[in-house]
């Protein structure tokens, strides 16, 4: 089920206003955090589960990833923040969470964290949650409120924005 938008003021921009791309915001953090992991190395988890958690991590992040991305193409709007949003996605993994494509970033970058491990990936992960949440989701939410009015606003109380 999808909600349409109705039209924006004409003095409001048509877009989230995000920082920056989110997946542009996990690939500088994945690759800062191996930068430090390479200068100055810092496991945090037991060597023979590394492995054993981060696989499964890094293939649940993809399959939610498409599983989420499925719902874009479904509903015909786009998932990139810099773009007008034209409906609320309501299906698929958008029943249980507001952010699924940003939570299968996060858990790929986990997975990678802990495959690697990593603890400089895990700081890292930890700095960028912190400007998506002020920098991206935060705006995105104020965005859809004033495009969608009631009917964001009842999404956003019926479904959680992480998990």
């Amino acid at each position: 089920m999808t909600a349409p938008a109705s039209p924006s003021p004409p003095d409001e921009r048509d877009h989230a206003g995000a920082v920056a791309p989110p997946p542009l915001l996990y690939l500088a953090s994945i690759l800062a955090g191996a930068g430090l992991q390479a200068l100055r190395p810092l496991p945090f988890v037991p060597p023979g589960l590394a492995r054993g958690i981060g696989i499964p991590l890094v293939a649940g992040a993809l399959i939610l990833f498409v599983l989420s991305m499925r719902e874009f193409r479904r509903a015909r709007t786009t998932v990139r923040p810099d773009r007008p949003t034209t409906t609320i996605i309501q299906t698929g993994p958008y029943r249980l969470s507001r952010n699924p494509v940003y939570l299968a970033m996060t858990l790929l970058h986990l997975g990678v964290a802990v495959w690697a491990n990593s603890l400089w990936l895990l700081v890292t992960l930890a700095l960028t949650l912190g400007v998506m949440s002020a920098g991206v989701i935060a705006r995105e939410e104020r965005y859809l409120e004033r495009k969608f009015g009631d009917a964001y606003r009842a999404y956003k109380e019926n479904v959680r924005r992480w998990l």
